[in-house]
């Protein structure tokens, strides 16, 4: 049973067509680089899978069954999470605090509902166990490294018990040491059975991790193989159209 499936999606604006057609199987467990030059579709396609747009035509399946994604806390609902490139983390709160933003948990003391920070450190304590992480539930954001505040927008996907993670380029602008340790997140969430749609500009970080390469190129899907079966020379061609589909 496939995690996510789209049918001849599409997407037009007017007359700008950001999405041609796109057919795409995404597997539980499987990561999928989304590669393509800026203006390919890229960004279109994760907003319809996340639900911030609606498709043209075309139809989305989630666990094989159809998906009418109104808003994106439909997607939500439905297991898709997405983790933006600005990550959306308040620097001033704690790793606990950014992990259930918008979703604290509260004990009642008496006639009042306060927070539960006991219960929410020890939640994320748990979860950044399972991602094999070393963030700490009490470590404030603005004293993290990229690579831990990666671990704490991941987190927070978990909650929701997300079967599909979309990633957009979670390795940019960070050191050598702390791409490492995205891309064991990445391998942390596969090892769970979580789909991973990793968007990325870095040849070297996708085929590290990833199990399948799309390319999006004006729109339309030219290629959908196995990463082992691909190699840089080829993306290269497929996103610059030296290389027509493959």
């Amino acid at each position: 049973m496939s995690a996510l499936r789209l049918n001849s999606v599409s997407k037009h604006f007017g007359a700008i067509h950001a999405l041609n057609d796109v057919s795409l199987v995404i597997e539980p467990g499987e990561v999928i680089g989304l590669m393509g030059d800026n203006g390919a579709g890229k960004s279109t396609l994760v907003k319809v899978i996340a639900g911030n747009f609606a498709p043209t035509s075309g139809e989305v399946f989630v666990d094989n069954r159809k998906a009418t994604f109104y808003k994106p806390l439909d997607a939500q609902r439905a297991g898709i999470e997405v983790v933006y490139q600005d990550l959306a983390l308040c620097n001033n709160l704690s790793a606990a605090s950014n992990v259930f933003l918008g979703r604290e948990l509260t004990r009642r003391v008496g006639p009042l509902q306060v927070l539960d920070y006991a219960a929410m450190r020890t939640r994320s304590a748990e979860l950044f166990a399972r991602l094999k992480s070393e963030t700490r539930p009490r470590d404030l954001v603005r004293r993290m490294s990229g690579g831990q505040r990666q671990a704490v927008a991941i987190a927070r996907t978990l909650l929701s018990d997300a079967r599909i993670v979309l990633m957009d380029e979670p390795t940019a602008a960070i050191s050598v040491r702390q791409v490492a340790e995205v891309l064991n997140l990445i391998r942390n969430l596969r090892d769970h059975g979580i789909a991973v749609v990793l968007i990325s500009h870095r040849m070297p970080d996708v085929f590290e991790v990833a199990d399948r390469i799309v390319v999006l190129r004006r729109g339309r899907l030219v290629a959908s193989k196995r990463a082992a079966d691909s190699s840089p020379e080829e993306v290269t061609g497929l996103i610059t159209g030296a290389i027509e589909a493959a």
